[in-house]
């Protein structure tokens, strides 16, 4: 009989969560599920467990929780979080105390309160039966990343001298004293927004954070570490404050993926006239350039889909959904469903094909590569996308900047008549720039398949 461990990346989100059991006792929890819950569920199934516990590290503001999903799919599971720190949730729960102990067979598993992210977080130490004086593990949620550590400036400016300072006890005081061979398993990777500059290993060390965790240098040092934790910060998100409510309240519980009906082309036609609902096209970007419905958005059906959907789409707006093909509807639905969208109001049965067919109108956005922007850039209005860390590290000369999390209305100091190109990091960004800016009424607007990767690579000049 041994150890159950599983460990699940959902990319885009860079999120981990956990599986963790043993196969004497048939019994398992998980640790800070995603809402796409059916992972959980087979792997239970491959290894022969019964989830019994949902464990939640904190309140969450990247993602929505699965936990109310996953304990409805269940129906035997308990969801278990923090009873500290004056943390409130709307669902059924049972709280958690500090060094609270749970057992699934050979494997211990000890609350941690470790307030730091959130004023209510907690860790969980993994341990062998007779052996909780010795954990080999721990669960660190939002508190320790590779390389980083949580942000604590997420509950504004109030909160977070508060929880800077709750940071540096927990991190200098609790896990700083643990073994060095203790193995860490963080809540997320690199590319989250919860830590600045995550490294990019999924499990690490307390011996090779001391080494190389510049969170870990301040020992004594209580106002460098506030100064250093403030200016290491990147940009919150749109949709974190928004999910902290929604999780704290409890996420609806879809029984599922959301519903969506099929559209014919003259039926998805009168559903975009509907001022309240949103047009998402989630196409390659060549694929939306050759041709999508005026008025759409572009977001490629990639990973990251989840993210700029939460920065730029309105979660209580019905969606309507433009696919490659009909069968990537659970993808895209999977993909949103991770930063809070339930609402639907059809997908287009038979794609751009069909509304083609019908006769419908149909729009262009022409791509351009970057030996064309090079060429012609002095007649171009060349617009940077991206943000403004990429930005200054090296952009097209003559460049104009405007961050694409940031549009409003439009970018100004442009004219809607005169061409103007679009480019990011790799053209995902670009696109969706480009499709926003012709629904701002742009006349002529590109986008740059490739963008700044392509123009490093071909070794154009870089302005700084």
């Amino acid at each position: 009989m041994s150890l159950v461990f599983e460990r699940i990346l959902t990319p885009g989100i860079a999120q981990l969560s956990y599986l963790i059991g043993d196969d004497s006792s048939g019994t398992a929890a998980v640790i800070d599920p995603r809402p796409d819950i059916d992972i959980y569920v087979a792997l239970s199934r491959k290894h022969g467990l019964t989830i019994t516990h949902i464990f939640e590290t904190h309140i969450h503001a990247d993602f929505m929780s699965g936990s109310c999903e996953l304990a409805a799919r269940l129906g035997n599971a308990q969801i278990y979080v923090s009873q500290e720190g004056g943390a409130e949730y709307g669902f059924d729960h049972q709280g958690l105390k500090n060094r609270d102990r749970f057992e699934f067979g050979s494997v211990i598993v000890t609350a941690v309160f470790t307030p730091s992210h959130t004023p209510e977080h907690m860790s969980y130490l993994l341990a062998e039966a007779g052996q909780e004086d010795m954990p080999w593990g721990i669960l660190s949620g939002d508190c320790l990343f590779a390389d980083s550590a949580g942000r604590p400036d997420l509950l504004g400016e109030e909160a977070a001298d508060k929880l800077t300072s709750d940071l540096y006890r927990t991190l200098y005081e609790f896990y700083m004293k643990l073994d060095v061979g203790v193995i860490v398993l963080p809540g997320h990777g690199a590319g989250s927004a919860c830590g600045a500059d995550i490294g990019d290993r999924l499990v690490t060390t307390i011996g090779r954070e001391k080494q190389t965790n510049a969170f870990l240098r301040f020992e004594g040092k209580p106002a460098e570490f506030k100064k250093f934790v403030t200016e290491g910060v990147p940009p919150e998100p749109e949709h974190y404050k928004r999910l902290k409510k929604v999780n704290s309240a409890g996420p609806p519980i879809q029984h599922g993926l959301p519903r969506v009906p099929g559209l014919t082309p003259e039926m998805f036609k009168q559903a975009i006239e509907d001022a309240s609902h949103q047009l998402l096209d989630t196409r390659h970007m060549l694929a939306f350039g050759g041709g999508h419905i005026p008025g759409a958005l572009n977001l490629g059906l990639v990973p990251e889909l989840s993210i700029w959907a939460g920065e730029m789409l309105d979660p209580d707006a019905p969606l309507l959904l433009v696919l490659e093909k009909d069968t990537d509807l659970n993808k895209a639905l999977k993909l949103l469903m991770r930063t809070g969208f339930t609402r639907y109001a059809g997908y287009l049965a038979g794609g751009m094909t069909a509304w083609a067919n019908a006769g419908l109108p149909i729009q262009s956005l022409q791509q351009m590569s970057v030996a064309e922007i090079n060429e012609q850039r002095d007649r171009l209005q060349v617009l940077d996308v991206r943000s403004p860390d990429e930005w200054k590290k090296g952009h097209v000369p003559g460049a104009a900047h405007s961050y694409v999390a940031d549009f409003d209305g439009s970018p100004k100091k442009l004219d809607k008549r005169k061409p103007l190109v679009t480019y990011c990091g790799s053209g995902y960004r670009a696109s969706l720039a480009a499709s926003l800016l012709q629904k701002f009424g742009f006349e002529d607007v590109r986008n740059v398949p490739g963008s700044w990767k392509a123009w490093l690579a071909s070794d154009y000049p870089v302005e700084k």
